[in-house]
C-alpha cells in the first residue's frame, strides 16, 4: 500500500513539474508566475495597457497603473503600484520621462522584472518650449510610430511565453492592420482641411507628432511637454499674438488638463475654443468616444478636422 501511495505521489509531482516547466518556459530565473500560470505584465500608461491587452489577451495577467483620464506627467505612485512592480515579470513604460514619478519608483524599488521603454524605440522629436531641448515623449500621436512599439511588445511577450508565439504574433498582426487603417484614415481626413486653416493650438505640447504626420502646424501651446509647468503671463500673451497673426480658426482644450487657462487664451485672442476637448496623455473612460487608443485617435481627428473646417468620413472600429 505504501509503494502504491509513493508511486501516486511521484506521478503527481512529475505532472506538476511538467506544468510548471511548460508555463514558465522562457521566464527569467526567479520570476514568479501568477497563480493562473500567466506572466504578470505591468503597464504604466493607459495607452500601453490598451496595447498590451490587445496583444496579450487572456494569455497574460495585465495590471495598468494609471486609470483613464490620469495625467502621467504628474501622477504620484501609491503603495499598490510598488507591490505590482515588485511582483511583475515584465514592466512596460513609455520612457522619455513621460511618467517621471513611476520611472523613479521603478528604478528605486526592488524590481527584478524586465523593463522596457516602448516609446524609446521611436526616435524622439524635441521640445523647444523651454530653455533646454528635451525629448518629446508623446510618440503615439503619429499612429505609424505605434507599429514598432507594438512589435517590440509582441517580442517581449514571446520571450516570456514562447509557447504562445503564434497567438501573440497573430494578435499583433491583426492590430497592426488596424493601426495602418486608422493612420491612412487620419491622413485623408486632415487633408480636407483648407491649407490656410491647418493650425493646431493646444494646452500642452503633446501634438507635435500628430501635426508632423498629418500635415498640420503647431502654432504654439500654453505649456511645454510636461503638464507640471505653469505658463507665465508673457507666454500667454505671446500665444494670443501668434493665434491672431496667423488666423487660427479654433483652439483646443485637453481631457487631462484644467481648461480655464486655454479658455482665457481663446477669449483674449477672439478665437473659438472647440467644445470637445482632445485626448492627449490618456485614453477615455469606458464607454467614452476615446476608450481605446484607436478610438482616441479617431475621436481627436474628428474634433480637430471639424473645428478647422474640414470634412470627416465615418470610420468603423472594433469595440
Amino acid at each position: 500500500m505504501g509503494q502504491i501511495y509513493r508511486g501516486r505521489v511521484e506521478v503527481w509531482l512529475l505532472g506538476l513539474l511538467g506544468v510548471i516547466g511548460l508555463n514558465g518556459c522562457g521566464l527569467p530565473p526567479g520570476q514568479p508566475l501568477s497563480r493562473q500560470g500567466r506572466p504578470r505584465v505591468v503597464a504604466t500608461s493607459t495607452l500601453i495597457a490598451d496595447w498590451a491587452g490587445q496583444i496579450g489577451g487572456d494569455s497574460i495577467e495585465l495590471t495598468g497603473l494609471l486609470r483613464a483620464g490620469a495625467d502621467p506627467h504628474v501622477y504620484e505612485p501609491v503603495p499598490a503600484d510598488t507591490i505590482a512592480l515588485e511582483r511583475a515579470d515584465l514592466i512596460l513604460y513609455n520612457g522619455y520621462n513621460l511618467e517621471p514619478g513611476l520611472i523613479r519608483l521603478i528604478n528605486a524599488a526592488g524590481v527584478k522584472a524586465r523593463r522596457v521603454a516602448l516609446g524609446e524605440v521611436v526616435p524622439a522629436l524635441t521640445s523647444h518650449h523651454t530653455a533646454t531641448t528635451v525629448p518629446d515623449p508623446h510618440v503615439w500621436g503619429d499612429v505609424g510610430n505605434v507599429v514598432p512599439m507594438v512589435e517590440t511588445l509582441r517580442d517581449q511577450l514571446i520571450s516570456l511565453v514562447p509557447a504562445q508565439r503564434q497567438v501573440f504574433s497573430q494578435r499583433a498582426q491583426a492590430y497592426i492592420g488596424q493601426l495602418n487603417r486608422v493612420d491612412h484614415w487620419i491622413k485623408h481626413q486632415t487633408a480636407t482641411v483648407p491649407p490656410s486653416r491647418r493650425y493646431l493650438v493646444t494646452t500642452h505640447d503633446a501634438f507635435q507628432y500628430y501635426a508632423r504626420a498629418y500635415g498640420l502646424q503647431v502654432v504654439g501651446t500654453l505649456i511645454g511637454i510636461s503638464t507640471e509647468e505653469q505658463p507665465s503671463a508673457r507666454t500667454m500673451q505671446y500665444l494670443v499674438t501668434s493665434i491672431r497673426s496667423v488666423g487660427v480658426p479654433a483652439i483646443f482644450a485637453e481631457t487631462t488638463l484644467n481648461p480655464n487657462l486655454i479658455t482665457t487664451v481663446a477669449g483674449e485672442a477672439g478665437v473659438r475654443l472647440a467644445p470637445t476637448p482632445l485626448y492627449s496623455d490618456s485614453i477615455g473612460a469606458v464607454g467614452s468616444p476615446g476608450d481605446s487608443y484607436l478610438k482616441m485617435m479617431a475621436a481627436n481627428t474628428r474634433v480637430i478636422v471639424e473645428n478647422l473646417g474640414g470634412r470627416v468620413q465615418t470610420l468603423s472600429l472594433p469595440n
